[in-house]
């Protein structure tokens, strides 16, 4: 019975959270402490040797590092050589955005703030040059799917360290990989769906100004989008910048951008912590540059540190009083595997279209890990399908990237992107995990 009412209390913090809009971290702690002493009667100490330590500085380290970088104008920099290496062309410029977002979710920022930032620029561009803004949206959202799960995204960190913690077979660089081309193939498809043919058509002959990507980050009069001016959305110039030009690539930033490949580096040759390595880099940049380091602490993700701590602190009591091993035999007991396995993938597609995929990614992992003991399914394959199934429908308007979409598009054409994004974020919650099944579970686990 106690088994049975933890993981009711789990499926209430994810419900709870999506209805009331309370962090469902906050939810998991308070749900953590009034089972952990109620039901399973155990101490506040024993609680808190759940809480994910290390994952609290990797999750702080990145974001930190990418508040930095925010501030002192790189991913202003990184927007506009962007948009120049496709020389102006109107055609090339969702992919652009695409590529800037999987850029900056791969160096460590959290996806809904890559898309926060770039979404108005985006979607101002979309306005500007006649571009379906469900196209550029599309570009957007999935675009920050793409690079979350690189060993050193926020989304690849929280998988790969679960997987390690728990002495499952893990390879960062697949999972990786996989997940970008499944994110690059939603938004080719995207892209064909919602004019990217007629853009090709148009040819050279209708470019982006040159002059537009001064304006980029939104802060003159080409970019018409709405939400182009909110400096809050990430759509203003950037504050406490010390380049005389947003463009430029000053000593600030060539060091910015150094210290981010370094982390890179460190991580994937060196085998350094991500997490010590990020605030490394990012404390030697507030000490060389302390004038744009200003406010870089208070724009660390901190609603993003409190879920996955909180999450990963119940799921960890649950592990301690053997409630997972518990599911975990229940649900190899189905008798059949793979039919389990896919149940995992659609699960985790539901619940993240509606609530928040690093949340369900903290969740449902650990709670698959006996079944994954089992060795009846790959573990690496159901992994890569759950992260797939999961990130994907982040472009649901009852996701936040989604929502950051709809917000930021034109006033006139809000109702039609909404509706939209609705239609196609559903689509994708109820394909891709079949899909992911087909293609990464079934074929890996026969």
């Amino acid at each position: 019975m106690a088994n049975v009412i933890a993981l009711s209390v789990l499926v209430l913090v994810f419900v709870i959270s999506t209805v009331r809009s309370v962090n469902m971290g906050a939810l998991a702690l308070v749900a953590a402490f009034v089972v952990g002493t109620l039901v399973f009667t155990v101490d506040t100490s024993e609680i808190l040797d759940g809480f994910p330590a290390s994952l609290f500085v990797i999750l702080v380290g990145v974001t930190y590092l990418f508040a930095l970088a925010r501030n002192n104008g790189t991913v202003d920099w990184i927007i506009h050589a962007a948009v120049r290496a496709v020389r102006g062309r109107v055609a090339l410029v969702p992919w652009a955005m695409f590529a800037v977002c999987a850029a900056v979710t791969a160096m460590g920022a959290v996806s809904p703030a890559a898309v926060a930032i770039i979404a108005p620029v985006a979607m101002g561009f979309a306005t500007r040059y006649r571009i379906h803004p469900m196209l550029m949206g599309f570009m957007v959202v999935q675009g920050a799917t793409a690079g979350s799960f690189s060993p050193i995204g926020i989304f690849g960190v929280i998988t790969n360290d679960v997987m390690r913690q728990n002495g499952l077979p893990s390879s960062p660089a697949l999972l990786f990989v996989s997940t970008f081309a499944a994110a690059a193939v939603v938004a080719a498809i995207a892209y064909v769906s919602f004019g990217g043919r007629a853009l090709i058509a148009r040819g050279a002959s209708e470019r982006v100004l040159v002059s537009a990507v001064g304006n980029a980050s939104g802060g003159g009069d080409t970019i018409t989008g709405s939400g182009s001016g909110d400096s809050s959305k990430g759509g203003g110039k950037s504050s406490g910048g010390t380049a005389p030009h947003e463009g430029a690539l000053n000593l600030e930033r060539r060091l910015t951008l150094l210290g981010l490949a370094s982390l890179a580096l460190g991580a994937l040759v060196f085998d350094l912590d991500v997490g010590f390595t990020a605030l490394t880099v990012a404390v030697l940049l507030t000490l060389i540059f302390p004038a744009s380091a200003r406010g870089a602490v208070d724009k660390i993700s901190w609603g993003t540190v409190l879920l996955i701590g909180g999450i990963v602190t119940y799921v960890a009591l649950l592990q301690n009083q053997d409630t997972v091993q518990w599911l975990g035999d229940s649900v190899a007991h189905v008798g059949i595997p793979l039919l389990a396995a896919f149940l995992i993938c659609l699960i985790g597609a539901i619940v993240s279209a509606f609530a928040s995929t690093t949340g369900i990614l903290g969740a449902l992992i650990p709670l698959a890990i006996p079944f994954l003991m089992t060795g009846q399914v790959n573990a690496t394959g159901l992994v890569i399908a759950l992260a797939i199934s999961s990130s994907l429908v982040d472009c649901s308007p009852f996701s936040t990237n989604g929502a950051l979409v709809v917000a930021n598009a034109a006033p006139e054409e809000r109702d039609v992107v909404f509706g939209l994004t609705m239609r196609w974020g559903m689509t994708i919650m109820v394909v891709t995990p079949i899909l992911d099944w087909l293609l990464f579970v079934v074929p890996w686990s026969v």
